[in-house]
């Protein structure tokens, strides 16, 4: 019931943004993990929705919901943003977190930028898990306005209580892209 209110309430506060608002989806990929992504209002000032479904090939998944608002300062854009997440750990127990971040895009050129990101979740904002944490940065290229390619590195750990094996979701190089509708 609770996941229901959050998410019609998120949605509700992107509706009534008045913002011009775009639909993107992405796709992430490294050696052992594939991330998919659908966001409404990601590539505007303002208020944004994201949802993402992660799968490591070794250490288990991860649903996300996140809600942010991004702000632009010149050629830079911060994106502060809240995560609620449902995790499933191959080495511990299912459970749900709230992860606390932001993201950071600065272009270089009317195709080129650097980005980064880091997304926190402490003990207090979890279930089942110690500590979630999510960092990630690379460069990215625009060749077109609808078309963004991404290289980059990427680490997402879940880690684990009562003495459980922690279950990293991504630890390399990632390649990624993503359409603008």
């Amino acid at each position: 019931m609770l996941k229901k209110v959050i998410t019609l309430s998120a949605l509700s506060l992107v509706v009534m943004s008045g913002a011009a608002q775009a639909i993107e989806g992405s796709v992430d990929v490294s050696r052992k993990s594939t991330n998919l992504e659908l966001g409404l209002g990601s590539n505007t000032p303002g208020l944004f929705l994201n949802g993402n479904w992660l799968r490591s090939n070794d250490d288990g998944k991860a649903f996300g919901l996140g809600l942010g608002y991004n702000v632009d300062a010149g050629a830079l854009r911060v994106s502060p943003t809240i995560k609620a997440l449902y995790t499933h750990p191959e080495n511990g127990k299912d459970g749900y977190a709230t992860a606390v971040g932001a993201g950071a895009h600065y272009a270089l050129n009317d195709m080129w930028g650097v980005y980064g990101e880091y997304y926190y979740a402490p003990e207090a904002f979890n279930s089942n898990l110690a500590n979630y944490k999510e960092i990630g940065g690379g460069l990215s290229f625009t060749p077109v306005s609808l078309v963004n390619l991404r290289a980059g590195y990427q680490y997402i750990e879940m880690k684990n209580q009562d003495g459980r094996k922690d279950n990293v979701l991504v630890d390399g190089f990632t390649l990624g892209g993503s359409l603008r509708f």
